[in-house]
Parts: C-alpha cells; sequence; structure tokens
C-alpha cells in the first residue's frame, strides 16, 4: 500500500474517531439534558490545546532552541569555514585550470572534487545530528506539556481536551494557560 494509501486510511480512521467522540458527546450531552433529576445535570467541559503554539511559544521550547543552538554552533561554524574553503578552491581550480598542464589540472579537479565530498558528508552529518537531537526536545517538550495539560484538565474537571481541531472557539481555548504553566515549571 502506497503511503498516499496509507495517509487516505488513517485520516478515515481519525475522523471516524472525531465523529465517535463527537456522537458520544452528543449522547451524553442529550442524556444529560434530559435527566430525572435536575440537580444531577452536568455539561460536559471541553477544552482546546494548540501544539503549534505551545511548541512554538512556550518558554522551554525557546529554552530548547536556544540550547540547541548552543550545542551545534562550533560544529556550524566550522561548516561555514569549510563551505568557504571549497568556494575558494574551486574559484581558485576555475581561475588557473586553462594554464595548468593536464596532469597538475587533473590532481586539483580531484582535490576539489574530495573537499566538495567531504564538506557534503559532514554537513549531512550535521543535519541528521541536528535532526535527532531537535526531535528529542521537541518530544521532551510534549510530554511536559501533555502531562501539564492532565494536571489542568483533572484540577478543573474537563471532560475532553482536543488539541487539534477543525474548528474551536476561543472560550474552549486553555492554551494561554498551559504556556503560563509551563513557563512557571521552567523557572
Amino acid at each position: 500500500m502506497g503511503l498516499v494509501n496509507r495517509c487516505m486510511v488513517w485520516q478515515r480512521w481519525v475522523w471516524m474517531g472525531v465523529v465517535s467522540v463527537a456522537a458520544l458527546g452528543l449522547g451524553t450531552a442529550q442524556a444529560q439534558s434530559e435527566p430525572r433529576d435536575a440537580a444531577a445535570a452536568k455539561p460536559i467541559k471541553i477544552g482546546y490545546v494548540s501544539l503549534d503554539r505551545i511548541l512554538r511559544d512556550s518558554a522551554p521550547a525557546r529554552a530548547g532552541g536556544r540550547k540547541l543552538e548552543a550545542e551545534f554552533a562550533q560544529r556550524d561554524k566550522a561548516l561555514q569555514e569549510m563551505g568557504a574553503q571549497l568556494r575558494a578552491a574551486a574559484a581558485r581550480y576555475e581561475k588557473e585550470a586553462p594554464s595548468l598542464d593536464e596532469a597538475t589540472r587533473i590532481k586539483r579537479q580531484r582535490e576539489v572534487q574530495e573537499l566538495d565530498r567531504e564538506f557534503q558528508r559532514k554537513q549531512r552529518s550535521f543535519r541528521e545530528d541536528f535532526n535527532q537531537r531537535r526531535n528529542e526536545e521537541v518530544q521532551a517538550l510534549i510530554d511536559l506539556a501533555q502531562r501539564v495539560v492532565s494536571d489542568i484538565a483533572e484540577k478543573e474537571k474537563f471532560d475532553f481536551i482536543f488539541q487539534d481541531a477543525v474548528y474551536h472557539s476561543e472560550r474552549v481555548d486553555i492554551t494561554e494557560r498551559v504556556l503560563k504553566a509551563l513557563g512557571e515549571s521552567a523557572q
């Protein structure tokens, strides 16, 4: 099964889950709207959290970004220097190639090609290491955010808190409370 087909199947499962949750909520709301005892009726409390905002605006996200920058700054600087050396070597070769004898020209061309291969290898290694560390930082932030959201849900007696929604009202958006709690936990 191709990637597109798997994505379509996944989307169908997600939508079926959303419809099921919505139907469950409507059924519960309807059952609660017709209680035998009016005092027993309890409205469903729903919240929404924007994961994008948490990953972008939270204090732990900014701290993680600074940490990654510091961790990879030296390697990034070395790569930039190596890239400048490669460009200079390639420019020197292009400038001198017409006046060089065949053996020297081939030797210099191989040196430039070898430097280019080494640069690309180091650049690829840098990207892989950086992406792995970034993913680790993001996962740690998501885990922390989920604990904070669970704490808020328990303290404030939420029935549902959604992370992704096609639409949400500002009335149910608790992202600011989560950002504030994350900021307090980062201190």
